[in-house]
């Protein structure tokens, strides 16, 4: 079952970074002061070098959005109950959610998956995926959250995603597509705050928030439940199935192969909040290569998320106090990236609008 895992990371090449000083010279010589729009200017820079085109269009944006339940809230660590999970996916579906409203604005397709809801959805759209693994993982206080099997198979959907959505795809020339990864699942901060503590080794309560908006008491079980979860699992801190298996939830194994896939073919990757960049955690603790393939869309107010952006060293491109999960961050980001390329191609140069350059 590792097999397309490992080709997907074989395939995984270093960005090309000799593309930069060309991209470079052609952002001094348009009509701005050098350096003056600042981020935007790093980020197209590293679009050419992920996808290694000089002129890069984006043309495809899509958020895929993996929805799944986790056992571990029969321990009382989250403010809403699971079936809210469920409901969810009906609210996107419908188009209700935050993320529909953003991806509309932003021109974004919207894929929801189904990868481990507690609950047999009937739902017949295009835009929905079931790959239903199992419905939701086990208690991982009491042991792993699911089998390596079904760590190594949640992973391997996400790269078959990925993989789809590309043959039904057509790029000429310099076209280019942007993914996003989002997530749904009540219960998966406590997943996400075990995961990021056993790989970045910081103290879990560096690393654990308020999630949903738990309160105090609430917090502390939170706190005591990922502590006893780690010390029952004991799991392999350099070993990104292990890790998954014991601690993580279906949608992070997805998030996580989604990544993987978007590195083997070179499409830059925006990851959303605390719980996409868990699976960013996975997928590079699978292949450091990958990491210079991710943008951070933003910074979650969830705290540990600014620990996971650290650890993989990449910078957040909006900080909008947001913690909804879902894509929504991820989403409103690939609009700067999208502006940043436009930067580079429609902006006139001093010498084609006739301006003066500095002295």
């Amino acid at each position: 079952m590792m097999e397309k895992i490992n080709n997907t990371i074989t395939k995984i090449s270093p960005i090309d970074e000799q593309i930069i000083p060309e991209i470079q010279k052609r952002l001094d010589n348009l009509t701005k002061p050098i350096g003056s729009l600042g981020y935007l200017e790093e980020i197209v820079k590293k679009v050419c070098s992920i996808t290694g085109k000089l002129s890069p269009k984006v043309v495809s944006k899509t958020v895929f959005v993996f929805a799944a339940d986790h056992g571990v809230t029969q321990e009382g660590v989250s403010a809403y109950p699971k079936e809210v999970t469920s409901q969810m996916v009906y609210n996107f579906i419908h188009g209700g959610a935050g993320i529909n409203v953003i991806a509309r604005h932003v021109g974004a397709d919207v894929i929801v998956v189904d990868i481990g809801v507690d609950k047999e959805l009937n739902i017949q759209d295009e835009k929905f995926k079931l790959r239903k693994i199992s419905f939701g993982t086990k208690n991982f206080v009491k042991g792993p959250a699911m089998s390596k099997q079904e760590a190594i198979k949640s992973i391997n959907t996400g790269i078959e995603l990925v993989e789809e959505l590309l043959k039904e795809k057509i790029f000429h020339k310099d076209e280019i597509c942007l993914i996003a990864v989002g997530d749904m699942g009540i219960g998966n901060t406590t997943s996400a705050s075990a995961i990021t503590q056993v790989v970045t080794g910081k103290p879990v309560e560096e690393v654990t928030g308020y999630g949903t908006g738990i309160d105090n008491k609430t917090y502390q079980t939170k706190i005591e439940v990922i502590k006893k979860a780690i010390e029952c699992n004991k799991p392999n801190i350099t070993d990104g199935i292990d890790i998954l298996y014991k601690l993580g939830g279906y949608e992070i194994g997805g998030i996580a192969g989604v990544i993987l896939a978007c590195a083997a073919n070179r499409i830059p990757v925006v990851i959303d909040g605390f719980v996409s960049a868990a699976g960013a955690l996975i997928a590079a603790t699978l292949s450091c290569k990958c990491i210079p393939y991710m943008f951070a869309g933003h910074l979650s107010e969830e705290p540990g998320h600014k620990v996971q952006l650290e650890f993989l060293g990449i910078k957040p491109i909006l900080n909008l106090n947001m913690r909804l999960g879902e894509g929504t961050g991820a989403c409103l980001a690939m609009s700067i990236i999208e502006v940043s390329c436009k930067i580079l191609n429609e902006m006139a140069t001093f010498e084609s609008a006739g301006v003066t350059k500095k002295m």
